[in-house]
């Protein structure tokens, strides 16, 4: 029998294998794609037409599988299983977790697509005629494919799975802790978990570049438009420069301050933006068409869904590689950035809070805004404004603020756009550099972030990165790097959907094991007055330690003595508030039963005259002796109970685990 006297925090070091093996790859690609631009680009160019020709219909099949999979989950018997134990409460407000997952998960490239996308799919269709009314109706839910259920699902699969094995099975919140189920703790931990935590970083390292590298040419592209700065490298240098350093400034606040406050002003900042768009413009035709926009979406989901352009030769070939094949794979990269970012906030809500939250909160969002700008674009172009549609397709980043031309005050929105921008990129970079320094610790609990060292350390890699990609090509370069590094960790997300489903599988059974009692919980039915005296009872401190030790310790020695005698391996950990017992099945499950005395306020009639809710003192505190298991506090208490009723409460437990383990076979 194993004994502690504590537990303890684990000490958060640097993985070094993760680490530098991350490092050197970023240090390479970086020096390649300064020293040779010409033969990168070409490189980049050439590894994404192979990943759309050959593994285009893959990457259609793979997204939908994600999707549909997380939809799954939520509306299943299992989406009420908590991220986290029984008991957790949100660590964050609903608006705040709405608002960090806006930020996070979309940023900047609301403003650069936001008009240019829906006016190019107007002007340039994938099919048919340009400029017609079939491709007006037809542009606003192409857009919403790209941004809408696919790509939140996505984000969904991932921050469930990481948060579920995290705060729901207590281990690090890292990306290799969800294939646990598959291939065991030993494979986990060692070469295989690293492989995949390294490919994590590089993926988000690369996902992250691409959507700085855009917000860099939308900021210079505003800034040009707002003071005639001139759009080029060394600007855009400035702008890398400039907001990576607030953002290392912000990810050493940390996600309750810099990230939170960050994200919570891009909301508002956006939502002002949004609304104006809507009152100056021809508001009664906007929402119109929105609600019409919504429509076409949900009814062409499916077909588009599948859609591969296998009947169009050449240009259709060609359209699905830049289009939709980028946004997938650029989903696909962001996935292990956003997933722990989502995750790292998520703690403590239910799968199904969880999943609904992620696909559809943003969604409506994003289906405002590019109906709004886009259907405001297209009504412009329409009409004559052509220098607007000219603007989209050759200068996609400059669309915004050509849009913001034929407004009243066209100034003041442009201003406002450049400062969302720049705020978007700041959030976009430090959530980023947060998530990167987590990846590559070790020994880092769900609860705490890595040090601040660390965290400056890869804002400033993101800096370099996105400006390596920049000088290597500007946009395509961003747009095929996010392909290509999208296409290995796709096959990562089809184990964690596996694993989750084992792992769902095996709470199912956990609950069915519950309805198995044999002997009536804490109570034989002897000596009623001595249990109705418990039950309006309300101990201090002292009374509870000393029911700990005098009772809850010996039940759990004897329990554990005589386990021993059977063969089995037992742990033991003892504290004064926290008593432990833990019995170790191999390869199977293990069985966890905990006590630990928890401060509650007393019911007002036992306040007395001082039966005031509002201004609570000590002594109107009195302490539960709660048992918990593996999931969390089950949310009774025991203490007053006999030694004996406690081990027939651990035999309860004990028993239930049992069955579990038998309907798990």
């Amino acid at each position: 029998m194993q004994m502690s006297v504590s537990k303890g925090d684990s000490t958060s070091t640097v993985n070094k294998t993760v680490f530098i093996t991350a490092s050197v790859g970023t240090i390479a690609l970086i020096l390649g794609t300064i020293l040779f631009p010409v033969t990168s680009e070409a490189i980049l160019g050439n590894a994404l037409r192979w990943v759309s020709d050959y593994f285009g219909w893959y990457y259609m099949l793979a997204v939908a599988a994600y999707g549909i999979f997380a939809l799954f989950i939520g509306v299943s018997r299992y989406g009420d299983i908590k991220l986290g134990q029984d008991h957790d409460k949100p660590d964050f407000p609903f608006l705040a977790w709405a608002a960090m997952l806006f930020s996070a998960g979309i940023g900047i490239d609301l403003l650069f697509f936001g008009v240019s996308e829906p006016l190019t799919h107007y002007l340039a269709p994938p099919m048919g005629e340009g400029g017609t009314l079939e491709a007006a109706r037809a542009a606003l839910p192409q857009a919403f494919l790209h941004w809408g259920l696919h790509g939140w699902g996505i984000y969904a699969l991932i921050g469930m799975a990481l948060a579920y094995f995290a705060y729901r099975k207590n281990m690090p919140l890292a990306l290799r802790s969800a294939l646990v189920p598959l291939f065991g703790e030993k494979r986990v931990n060692g070469a295989l978990g690293y492989t995949v935590d390294t490919f994590g970083v590089v993926c988000t390292l690369l996902g992250i570049a691409t959507s700085l590298g855009i917000g860099v040419l939308q900021a210079n592209a505003g800034l040009s438009h707002m003071f005639g700065i001139e759009d080029s490298k060394t600007v855009q240098a400035l702008i890398i420069i400039s907001v990576v350093a607030a953002a290392a400034l912000s990810a050493m606040s940390g996600v309750e301050k810099g990230v939170r406050r960050l994200s919570e002003i891009n909301m508002l900042g956006a939502t002002v933006l949004l609304i104006a768009l809507l009152v100056m413009g021809p508001t009664v035709y906007l929402l119109n068409t929105f609600t019409e926009n919504i429509g076409d979406y949900f009814q062409t989901l499916i077909s588009k869904t599948f859609q591969v352009y296998a009947y169009e030769g050449e240009k259709g070939a060609e359209w699905k590689s830049w289009w939709t094949i980028f946004f997938w794979a650029w989903w696909v990269a962001w996935a292990p950035f956003v997933g722990l970012f989502i995750a790292r906030i998520s703690r403590g809500r239910t799968l199904r809070e969880f999943v609904f939250g992620v696909m559809f909160i943003p969604l409506g969002f994003i289906f405002a805004w590019f109906s709004i700008f886009g259907n405001s674009g297209i009504e412009l172009v329409a009409n004559g404004a052509a220098d607007l549609g000219k603007v989209a397709l050759e200068e996609p980043a400059m669309g915004m603020f050509a849009l913001f031309e034929h407004y009243p005050y066209a100034k003041l929105w442009s201003m406002m756009g450049v400062i969302i921008g720049l705020i978007f990129f700041v959030t976009s970079a430090d959530s980023g550099a947060l998530v990167l320094a987590n990846l590559s610790s070790k020994n880092l609990s769900a609860e705490v972030d890595a040090p601040i060292w660390l965290r400056l350390f890869w804002a400033a890699a993101t800096g370099l990165v996105t400006l390596g990609l920049l000088f290597a090509g500007g946009f395509s370069s961003l747009q095929s790097v996010s392909v290509v590094a999208g296409l290995p960790f796709s096959f990562v997300l089809i184990a964690y959907m596996i694993s989750m489903w084992v792992s769902l599988r095996q709470e199912g059974n956990k609950r069915k094991a519950v309805h198995v009692d044999k002997a009536l919980v804490l109570d034989s039915g002897n000596n009623w007055r001595n249990r109705l005296h418990r039950l309006v009872s309300f101990p201090g401190k002292k009374e509870a330690y000393r029911f700990m030790a005098n009772y809850v310790n010996p039940a759990l020695e004897d329990v554990a003595s005589e386990l021993e005698k059977k063969g089995l391996t037992i742990k033991l950990l003892k504290e004064e508030d926290r008593l432990e017992l833990e019995v170790l099945h191999g390869e199977e499950v293990d069985f966890f039963y905990q006590v630990r005395l928890v401060k509650a306020i007393k019911p007002v009639f036992a306040l007395g005259q001082s039966a005031n809710i509002s201004a609570i003192h000590d002594e109107d505190m009195y302490y539960r002796a709660e048992v918990f298991l593996a999931e969390g506090s089950q949310d009774y208490d025991i203490l007053g109970c006999t030694k004996e009723q406690i081990i027939i409460d651990v035999l309860n437990q004990y028993e239930r685990h049992m069955q579990f383990l038998h309907f798990e076979r």
